[in-house]
């Protein structure tokens, strides 16, 4: 920021009325941080006062859909465009709409976990992790050796072919692929001093991937590098990474917090600090990544989201934790049936007892604000789940096309049952080589579980078996 001392009287006049607008702002923020977790989904920075002040009394956010802002005079413009005073200017930069969905998300994803937080809204789940990660891969001086990150291989198929088209064949970036993200070692093995963060997608779509989410932190914060999580499927009711030590939080909005269907969007919500060897002299970049992110690389590169959008998201969030509680408990459920049928061979759920992930997943995945009896949170594992139909693929497409409640789609985290074959959907670009790295075999059927009575889903899921 530049020194405000250069600028004319009016544009002072305005700084000062920021800084008092700013203060009132911290002092709500402090007040909702110290309420529970569904009162700040439902309210988040959006107060009584604004409604009755600024909204004419609306008691859900409104919906901006300017394309810009106007300023009263050429100084306001001026403090506003030099990032001195709160502004939104321009709908591809910033907007109030998306404001008030970023201030709900950085507050759930920081609930009790003791550090502040920020968060930038975009466009889709792939624009929050091209803009979480692309600021770190940049050669920080000529004829310095070939940079590289350190991801696990099991991740969404268009994670893959950004890593591994986008940043490794048309950038020359190395993608170094951690194939057992549990296993600490395995990552250990492929870092050096060229690494630039650590990536990864927990659970993980569609295989339930999991890993020890503090070892990986501190394993990180060890070469001087930032932790990278997508917890899209778990969403802050179940998990908030950064309590453990994670950076940067990644979400595809699309997915469970949406889970109307309504609307395409991400985020990405960053730790105050972050940890990164990375030279930039922006002081953002460290002390508030996300920001950083919206104010500089964001603005140039417009992946913004669309105000319709994030109003659909706010209004999915506000039940987030009893609809994540409601379809984690029918997942279970719906699990514990496959687990036993004679035509299915493996199941592939955090919250089976027999998964071999299940104790790791078991230490962090947890229903935020609830209560087993004993003052412990209770364990709660998701919507999604994997099963593999026995014999030959063929049985999994006839299994598949039998169904007639579950809906046929390469979506996930909706209210509805939905279900795909990811070797010829979301992983079909990924090639069969690394479908069989990353533990995605023909014979397997994504499964998410939707709000639906899930006796239904168990008979739909039934008669389909039942074909064969």
């Amino acid at each position: 920021m530049n020194d405000n001392q250069q600028y004319r009287p009016g544009v002072m006049e305005y700084i000062k009325k920021a800084e008092k607008f700013l203060a009132k702002k911290e002092t709500h923020m402090k007040f909702m941080k110290s309420l529970k977790f569904d009162t700040i989904a439902v309210h988040g920075l959006y107060s009584v006062e604004e409604a009755i002040n600024n909204n004419q009394g609306a008691v859900i956010e409104p919906l901006y859909l300017s394309t810009s802002q106007a300023y009263r005079d050429s100084d306001e413009l001026e403090a506003a465009l030099a990032y001195l005073i709160p502004t939104w200017c321009y709908t591809r930069i910033a907007n109030p709409t998306t404001y008030y969905l970023e201030w709900v998300l950085a507050l759930l994803e920081g609930y009790q976990t003791g550090y502040d937080t920020s968060c930038l809204v975009t466009s889709s789940g792939m624009s929050a992790i091209m803009s979480a990660v692309d600021p770190f891969l940049v050669k920080q001086k000529e004829g310095q050796e070939s940079i590289n990150f350190v991801s696990s291989i099991q991740l969404y198929g268009g994670t893959f072919q950004h890593f591994s088209v986008r940043k490794m064949q048309e950038r020359g970036i190395e993608v170094r692929w951690v194939l057992h993200p549990e296993d600490i070692n395995d990552w250990k093995e492929k870092i050096d001093e060229n690494t630039r963060f650590l990536y990864v997608e927990a659970p993980s779509n569609p295989q339930q991937s999991f890993c020890d989410v503090k070892s990986l932190a501190d394993l990180a914060h060890s070469w001087e590098i930032p932790f990278i999580f997508d917890s899209t499927c778990a969403t802050p009711a179940l998990l908030r990474p950064i309590a453990y030590g994670t950076d940067i939080v990644i979400h595809s909005l699309t997915k469970t917090i949406t889970s109307g269907g309504l609307a395409i969007g991400g985020a990405l919500i960053s730790r105050k600090p972050i940890v990164s060897k990375i030279k930039n002299d922006n002081l953002l970049f460290k002390e508030s990544f996300a920001e950083y992110v919206k104010f500089f690389p964001y603005r140039d590169n417009g992946p913004a989201s669309s105000p319709m959008n994030a109003l659909f998201a706010i209004n999915d969030l506000r039940t987030l934790r009893s609809k994540v509680d409601l379809v984690s408990k029918n997942c279970q459920k719906v699990a514990d049936f496959l687990s036993n049928h004679p035509r299915v061979s493996k199941v592939d759920y955090l919250g089976h007892p027999s998964f071999h992930l299940h104790q790791l997943a078991k230490k962090y995945m947890k229903l935020v604000d609830s209560d087993d009896g004993t003052g412990e949170n209770v364990n709660r594992y998701g919507h999604l789940m994997s099963f593999h139909v026995e014999g030959p693929p063929e049985n999994a497409r006839k299994v598949f096309d039998k169904f007639k409640i579950i809906f046929r789609a390469t979506d996930l985290g909706r209210i509805k049952s939905v279900a795909t074959i990811p070797a010829i959907s979301t992983h079909q670009q990924q090639g069969e080589e690394a479908r069989k790295m990353a533990d995605i075999p023909p014979q397997l059927i994504r499964l998410c579980v939707g709000a639906e009575n899930p006796d239904d889903i168990i008979g739909d899921l039934d008669q389909a078996l039942r074909s064969l």
